[in-house]
């Protein structure tokens, strides 16, 4: 599917500063939005419905998939995860760029469906730390903490799949170079020919 507008994938492993970063560079970018996904799993700390996460329960969430309702979804840590059409290629093809944040699964699955997509993996700079970050957060029981770190490894091991891989060891390098592939992506013939058909159809350029 050809549109105007850019589609920035982020996935990560839990702890690795994903949601973090991506909420920084929508401050610093006015021509970003995010894709706000349906999960459920049940809110932490100060999320608020429809601004994290749009919570809904195990019933609303398979019925939303009975219909078709998803780009993608997938099941993560015991909890499902999913990306809604509705809106999304809409943004797109008004010439916005969107930004999901969404696990490895889900990436590759909006790969197929957007072979434009531009899919960011950020990696933590050791597993030393991914294990303290999710111990600072103090959000999760030992046990919560453990599965995350054993699923950290296979969604880890997904990062050659990515078009672009960012080490988050300090924050405002990771954020920098976030916000480079962003612009950087907007840049190429490709992108620029979506975005400016006009241009280049004035210039002769196909």
């Amino acid at each position: 599917m050809e549109t105007p507008g850019n589609l920035f994938v982020v996935a990560a492993p839990s702890g690795a500063g994903k949601s973090s970063l991506v909420k920084a560079l929508l401050e610093l970018d006015s021509h970003l939005s995010v894709s706000v996904s349906h999960t459920t799993r049940e809110p932490r700390g100060q999320e608020q419905q429809g601004r994290e996460y749009i919570f809904v329960t195990e019933a609303e969430f398979a019925a939303m998939v009975g219909r078709g309702e998803f780009f993608e979804w997938a099941e993560v840590h015991g909890n499902r995860y999913g990306t809604s059409r509705l809106g999304i290629e809409a943004r797109l093809m008004a010439g916005e760029d969107v930004v999901l944040e969404i696990d490895w699964q889900g990436a590759l699955q909006i790969k197929q469906l957007f072979p434009h997509a531009v899919l960011i993996f950020i990696l933590p700079p050791s597993w030393g730390e991914l294990e303290q970050r999710l111990k600072r957060r103090g959000e999760d029981h030992p046990e919560v903490i453990a599965t995350r770190l054993a699923n950290a490894r296979v969604e880890v091991a997904q990062a050659r799949h990515f078009d672009y891989v960012i080490i988050n060891a300090l924050f405002e390098t990771a954020l920098f170079d976030l916000k480079t592939v962003v612009h950087s992506q907007r840049l190429k013939y490709a992108a620029q020919r979506r975005a400016k058909s006009a241009v280049f159809a004035a210039l002769n350029l196909d």
